[in-house]
């Protein structure tokens, strides 16, 4: 299988519980919920996408993706981690990657909308659900809910089987209100914590 990427590139986590920690980011091109192309943005099931993940380049299977995520890594230290992420990372994350990432010492999270299931073997889940969806995948390390969404109030998922759940402000005109809104849901509901993107908070890409 080859596979379509938007970026790779080193980091710190931006985001939920394992915000600090340093990365490589692997951004898949494509997603199931919008086809990232302005002019579709308003028809679109996730309307409020913040990330360009159109076009890129492609990798002819998952040795060679695998090798130019390593060769990414700043350190000669561990431990290692990639983000695979997007648009939407289950529609090409497989196996035959997860294995090749794994053979590379890294340890592999993946942020995804939730609406598909996930291959085995991945070793952080992080699930962020959109509104106007059905989530497939009902359990893993973090729910990080963007905040507010209607017909996707928090209530909706804190029954689900997840470690943590956070509430992350939505981006764009209104995150002050929406920062504090969360933060206020969060108070009044500790089952909840508050997740921010330091990454643009600090001008990490």
């Amino acid at each position: 299988m080859s596979y379509a990427v938007k970026d790779i590139f080193a980091t710190l986590q931006g985001e939920g519980a394992q915000a600090g920690r340093p990365a490589v980011l692997l951004r898949f091109a494509g997603c199931n919920l919008w086809s990232g192309r302005e002019e579709d943005r308003a028809a679109a099931v996730c309307r409020f996408c913040d990330t360009d993940f159109v076009g890129g380049e492609r990798y002819a299977d998952a040795g060679t993706l695998a090798a130019a995520v390593a060769a990414t890594w700043p350190s000669a230290e561990g431990p290692r981690l990639v983000v695979v992420t997007g648009g939407e990372p289950s529609l090409q994350l497989d196996d035959a990657l997860i294995e090749a990432l794994h053979d590379r010492d890294f340890e592999v999270a993946v942020e995804t909308n939730g609406t598909r299931t996930l291959p085995m073997g991945i070793d952080w889940v992080t699930v962020s659900p959109k509104a106007g969806t059905a989530l497939a995948t009902v359990a893993g390390h973090e729910l990080k809910l963007i905040y507010p969404q209607a017909d996707a109030e928090p209530e909706r998922y804190a029954a689900l089987r997840f470690r943590h759940f956070y509430l992350q402000p939505m981006d764009g005109p209104a995150r002050d209100a929406n920062t504090a809104a969360a933060i206020a849901y969060c108070q009044a509901h500790p089952h909840w914590r508050l997740s921010l993107q330091t990454h643009k908070l600090i001008g990490l890409k």
